[in-house]
């Protein structure tokens, strides 16, 4: 992978992690349904304009649209809003990779390795721990609706691989088009009018900039970038470096809202991590350290 490249991919990562902190900003004055829904509404407009409908059946590209973004990031804005960090936010969240296995498992019929296991073992060790965490960054309530948005991750990632789209940045935009009004719309029977009154007044430049930066940066240049690296190279050499995402999570935390880091944090961090690379890279790495002992069995096979 060439070095641009790889600088490229981290700046994506970077741009995904710091994007937790970046809804904490705008949830600081505009409703998480409606935040979310305004989100989208730009993700979908006015691309969809200039992109052809990507050549999948409508049901994936609605599927997709309301699981990614009423279930996932909807429900995740909901999370943080109810108490969890942006940190503690971007780490659960990466439990949706252990979940795409396991629907991959039911839906597909792919078998799990002890390697996956292991990691899925090692990952809840550390979810468990965040629980016990007492500085204020962790709610039941907020943990809950993050784990609810990794399981929706899972079931948009398994959507996207049953529609398989040839153009992955038009089904996003296509896709963003039957987010909104489901969004509007919850926040509407939730909370009534009174968001939607105050709505003027709380979209200050703080929450238009976090607004902004969901839709453009981190949604639109991040997906078609990640999708064009994925592309260009192996999936096993641009998926490992997703892994920097919760690092850059909790780093953002720290550095805008000052998120304390007690040891039972970093600890409870480092098992979730742990657990996403023995499971997900378990085996190949398992693979390498053998190959590296016996080139010579190498060679012959």
């Amino acid at each position: 992978m060439k070095k641009q490249h790889i600088l490229i991919a981290v700046a994506v990562t970077a741009i995904w992690g710091l994007n937790f902190s970046v809804i904490k900003i705008g949830l600081r004055s505009v409703d998480p349904l409606i935040l979310a829904g305004i989100r989208f509404t730009l993700c979908a407009l006015p691309a969809v304009f200039f992109l052809k409908r990507p050549q999948v059946p409508w049901r994936w590209t609605i599927g997709y649209g309301l699981v990614f973004g009423v279930g996932l990031w909807g429900v995740v804005n909901l999370g943080i809003q109810a108490g969890v960090s942006s940190g503690i936010a971007s780490l659960v969240l990466q439990f949706s990779a252990f979940l795409t296995i396991l629907l991959g498992a039911v839906v597909f019929r792919e078998s799990l390795s002890r390697y996956q296991y292991a990691g899925i073992a090692v990952a809840l060790a550390g979810l468990f721990s965040i629980m016990f965490v007492t500085d204020g960054t962790v709610t039941l309530v907020g943990v809950a609706l993050v784990l609810f948005g990794a399981v929706s991750w899972s079931v948009a990632n398994v959507i996207l691989k049953k529609a398989a789209p040839k153009e992955t940045l038009a089904f996003l935009v296509w896709s963003s088009l039957f987010s909104p009004i489901p969004l509007f719309l919850l926040d509407l029977v939730v909370n009534g009018t009174d968001g939607y009154a105050a709505l003027p007044q709380q979209l200050g430049w703080a929450a238009v900039a976090s607004i902004l930066f969901q839709a453009y940066p981190n949604t639109l240049l991040g997906y078609a970038v990640w999708n064009w690296l994925l592309r260009e190279y192996p999936v096993s050499t641009v998926a490992p470096l997703s892994l920097l995402v919760p690092v850059f999570g909790v780093l953002g935390s720290v550095l805008i809202f000052s998120e304390p880091l007690p040891p039972l944090k970093l600890v409870a961090g480092a098992l979730i991590v742990t657990g996403l690379v023995i499971g997900l890279y378990g085996k190949r790495l398992a693979g390498s350290g053998v190959t590296t002992r016996l080139p010579s069995m190498s060679r012959a096979r």
